[in-house]
């Protein structure tokens, strides 16, 4: 065994590099007081203090959403502090699986983009804002207990440091690792409508739901001073992480911050999915939608692997129109837009259509009010409500509507044009 002495004790190096302080622990005193004590009692100050350095000291963490430095952040910070208390207390650096959180931090770092020095350099940051944070307590008696803290917070800035590099360097091999590209490949494969037999190893499911998706901004993405990139990364790291949860086998995918696809493997022919296979992709949207923190509207359609390009093409239709007529978070079929994808389609009767609401396309009270009285069901009390008017001023309006067009929302034969017309009008406003 060697031996290092210092000020008050003595350093034992044991076979598994560990060093611990052999002293009495209670003398590192800052202020009259343990330093371990009086940094336990004072936790949640002092995170809050290395947020505030980390965010004045170093240009990336001023960029971070404030959600994510309440949160993941703060806890991490915590921890760390925790650790290090323990050592102060003990005198016996922590072990690597002590060290286990520092890793998963690093990796979620390097996964959301932030550069490798940046993640280490808050830990520096936060071991100096640590002595700031008690320096005014400290007394002329203290000197000796500064030294030997400081020692020991060198000892674990290395230990922590080397947990940080071996996390963050870990994740960004996985994120283009084997794995990952064998998933691309496969993906890429049968976007190009090949079999099994163009992969080496790999096996098809025997159907997949060929997902495209439509992934809205979350609020950080448009707050001032929060880097977009990292709270979109952020945003698509949730996703991608419940996607994967919720399905048995690997998901292929191809995503950006606002939308890609996604094929999920399924165990039937595409002919035997089931009304809750279906409705089970509603549940998982609306899952997406709240890990995400934005709204996600996808068109999908189930095939079998030689059908995937084809059914990305559809999918990628039916996620426009669902934009397109505004519908809300969910995962659409064919079956659910018929009306919809037709009218989205160009052709004669579709411009016809458009063409007898022209009257009132450009009346700013007309067509909102029309819109207004099919979604209420034809209740001219509820429509009223809502744009705040009186029932006869609903009534007036609806009337121009009839003199205007020639459609009357009485008659049944009309109401069904006009409702036609509406999505065709719809259809040529946003593709215009």
């Amino acid at each position: 065994m060697v031996e290092d002495t210092i000020p008050g004790g003595r350093w034992e190096i044991g076979p598994k590099f560990r060093r611990k302080l052999v002293t009495d622990h209670n003398r590192i005193v800052f202020g009259g007081m343990p330093l371990h004590l009086r940094l336990s009692s004072q936790l949640p100050e002092l995170t809050a203090f290395v947020i505030k350095r980390l965010v004045d000291g170093l240009d990336v963490y001023n960029q971070l959403p404030a959600e994510e430095l309440s949160g993941d952040i703060a806890r991490i910070i915590e921890q760390a502090v925790r650790t290090f208390l323990e050592v102060l207390r003990t005198g016996t650096l922590p072990e690597p699986v002590d060290l286990a959180i520092v890793r998963e931090s690093a990796a979620r770092r390097a996964e959301e983009g932030l550069p490798i020095d940046a993640v280490i350099g808050a830990y520096h940051v936060g071991a100096q804002a640590c002595f700031d944070f008690v320096e005014p307590e400290v007394q002329p008696d203290d000197l000796r207990s500064v030294l030997e803290a400081h020692r020991l917070l060198s000892d674990f800035l290395r230990l922590t440091t080397g947990a940080v590099a071996a996390g963050y360097l870990s994740e960004r091999q996985s994120m283009f690792g084997d794995e990952h590209g064998a998933r691309q490949t496969l993906l890429a494969t049968l976007l190009a409508g090949g079999q099994s037999a163009d992969i080496p190893g790999a096996r098809l499911a025997e159907s997949y739901f060929v997902i495209s998706l439509s992934i809205g901004k979350h609020p950080d993405e448009t707050v001032a001073g929060v880097d977009p990139g990292i709270a979109g990364r952020r945003k698509l790291r949730r996703l991608r992480t419940e996607l994967d949860r919720r399905s048995r086998e690997p998901v292929l995918s191809m995503l950006s911050t606002d939308g890609g696809l996604v094929l999920i493997p399924h165990h039937l022919p595409s002919a035997s999915v089931s009304k809750e296979d279906w409705a089970s992709l509603d549940v998982l949207a609306t899952a997406l939608s709240k890990v995400a923190g934005a709204p996600v509207v996808a068109g999908a359609v189930a095939a079998e692997p030689a059908g995937v390009p084809a059914a990305a093409r559809l999918a990628g239709e039916l996620r426009d129109v669902a934009l397109i007529y505004a519908k809300p978070v969910g995962v659409y079929r064919l079956a659910d837009l018929l009306l919809e994808y037709q009218l989205t389609r160009p052709s004669p009767a579709r411009d016809h259509l458009a063409s007898l609401l022209a009257p009132v396309a450009d009346r700013p009270d007309l067509l909102p009010t029309l819109r207004v009285f099919l979604d209420s069901g034809l209740n001219r009390r509820q429509t009223a409500t809502t744009l705040r008017v009186h029932p006869n001023t609903v009534d007036y309006r609806l009337r121009k509507i009839a003199t205007l067009t020639g459609l009357q929302v009485a008659r049944h034969e009309d109401l069904l044009s006009i409702r036609a017309a509406l999505s065709a009008l719809d259809a040529t406003t946003v593709r215009g």
